[in-house]
């Protein structure tokens, strides 16, 4: 039995999975790693990335078998190379803020939304500070895109994790030439030994051969696989994310909610206004996505649940963690739609979306609000979703329709509970599977399986859609009209909370 495997370096855990010819997870293994601030920047080694990959793939069962394979990282970032492939300076991940002013700047030039994680930001940030090395530079890439270039010798990546490099044409499956144009115009890059288009990786789509393993690469991973096996185009996290749940073709998307919280929609049509709350990114076939990502999600809940359960404990009762999320979870649903008056605001770390460079956690009510445990929690949970239903608001506004959104993560494991709020909050029907796969790494292994046994002229959309999720049930929600009018009622009240969360921030 041949088998795919998919690859991920995430921001804690590398994975590997691999997967049969019946997309069931067969073997997997993982490697546990963490960034680490040096000089004002975080970073990870790029030694620890062989490390770490080699200690994955040692785990996975049966490697004579695998097929093909694949490597997905998080996005964005900043890996610059001399022309012999000679890193310049240390990897910048996308966790750093260090690019504001580009970010700006190319905002303005481009018309477009150019976060500050974005590779882009990175490097005309370099050219702004007039760093020693940028003059230097011939490669650019991605972590993925590095790893990929190392096993396979190819400067390529997907068309999704490009577009975390720069912004995307969708016609033309492309970097945007104009706005290439435009950033070989500026002042300063005018005066560099280099073009942008001669830095980029080539991008390509899901389903396009993108190099075999070369016996070199074979050799960095200790022979663990073996060379000639082909390999798929290196993705991004958000591409792997909406493979997984597929979530990849027109008016679907994904919400992934836990510790922070993101939502992928895609897009009919490109949005007509520039918002810097939303990112424009492309699914692996290059079709245009708008993402919401938010920092602040379950944090607070989860100090919260434990203060709770420390309270039980207070009265000799023993309640698991488990029991302590259900039980709360359900009461909350005896709430009322709009929390009877309960605020909560959950901001524990900055969040870009509203705008808040730092956090300070917040109940607030009034005289009049009627303080019951289940309003109280249902708060709690509607504040998880709050900031990310801020962002989705622009979307409806924008008339972006949604037929379907996928929920995974830990805020939907108890049943119903988290699924009717995303629903009330977006508007629009939630679905739940039984189960999420492995995430990341296991989109990462259905876009190689696509790559092996796509039919000709087959989509990513109808083989995912026909053959990987055909069979795999799960729970659909629609919006209470209720439950919606009472989160309208409770986001207006949110938005004025965040006045009193901006005081916060600057006094306390």
């Amino acid at each position: 039995m041949k088998t795919c495997l998919g690859i991920e370096l995430g921001s804690t855990r590398i994975k590997a999975v691999a997967i049969d010819d019946s997309f069931k997870l067969i073997s997997s293994g993982d490697y546990t790693w963490a960034s680490s601030y040096e000089n004002g920047v975080w970073t990870y080694s790029l030694d620890e990335v062989w490390t770490g990959l080699k200690s994955a793939l040692s785990k996975v069962e049966d490697r004579e078998n695998i097929a093909a394979a694949g490597v997905s990282a998080m996005m964005h970032g900043y890996l610059a190379f001399d022309a012999d492939w000679n890193l310049l300076t240390p990897f910048r991940t996308w966790q750093n803020t260090i690019t504001g002013q580009a970010a700006a700047e190319l905002t303005e030039l481009f018309g477009f939304n150019v976060p500050q994680r974005w590779s882009i930001a990175h490097l005309y940030q370099a050219v702004l500070n007039g760093e020693y090395h940028v003059p230097k530079i011939a490669h650019l890439t991605t972590l993925a895109g590095y790893i990929h270039y190392k096993l396979t010798g190819v400067h390529a990546i997907g068309i999704g994790e490009a577009s975390g490099m720069f912004p995307i044409d969708s016609t033309a499956l492309n970097y945007d030439a104009g706005m290439i144009a435009k950033f070989n115009a500026l002042p300063k890059v005018k005066k560099l030994p280099w073009k942008l288009e001669e830095l980029l990786p080539k991008v390509l789509v899901a389903g396009e051969p993108a190099g075999l393993l070369t016996e070199s690469g074979s050799a960095l991973l200790d022979g663990l696989l073996p060379a000639g096996i082909p390999f798929a185009p290196a993705e991004g996290d958000a591409g792997t994310g909406m493979t997984a749940t597929n979530a990849v073709a027109p008016r679907t998307g994904n919400v992934s909610a836990g510790t922070s919280i993101f939502s992928m929609v895609v897009l009919e049509k490109p949005l007509a206004k520039v918002y810097e709350e939303i990112d424009l990114v492309t699914t692996p076939t290059g079709a245009p996505v708008a993402m919401v990502h938010c920092n602040n999600c379950t944090n607070d809940t989860n100090a919260w649940v434990s203060v709770l359960g420390e309270t039980a404990k207070l009265f000799g009762a023993e309640p698991s963690t488990g029991e302590l999320y259900t039980k709360l979870y359900e009461k909350s649903l005896e709430g009322e739609a709009d929390c009877g008056g309960m605020l909560v605001c959950n901001y524990l770390a900055g969040e870009g979306v509203t705008h808040m460079d730092a956090g300070r956690p917040l109940v607030a009510r009034t005289p009049e609000t009627k303080f019951t445990l289940a309003n109280f929690f249902r708060a709690q949970l509607y504040a998880t979703m709050s900031t990310l239903k801020i962002g989705m608001d622009i979307l409806a506004a924008e008339q972006v329709s949604i037929d379907s959104l996928t929920g995974h993560g830990g805020l939907f494991k108890t049943p119903v509970v988290g699924q009717s709020y995303m629903a009330a909050a977006c508007n629009a029907p939630v679905t739940c599977m039984e189960t999420a796969g492995e995430g990341g790494p296991y989109g990462m292994a259905l876009l190689v399986s696509f790559l092996l046994n796509k039919g000709d002229g087959e989509s990513l959309e109808d083989y995912l859609s026909g053959k990987v999720f055909a069979g795999v049930s799960g729970s659909t929600i629609q919006p209470d009209p209720a439950c919606v009018e009472g989160f309208n009622t409770y986001i207006q009240r949110y938005k004025a909370l965040l006045d009193v969360e901006k005081t916060a921030v600057e006094r306390l």
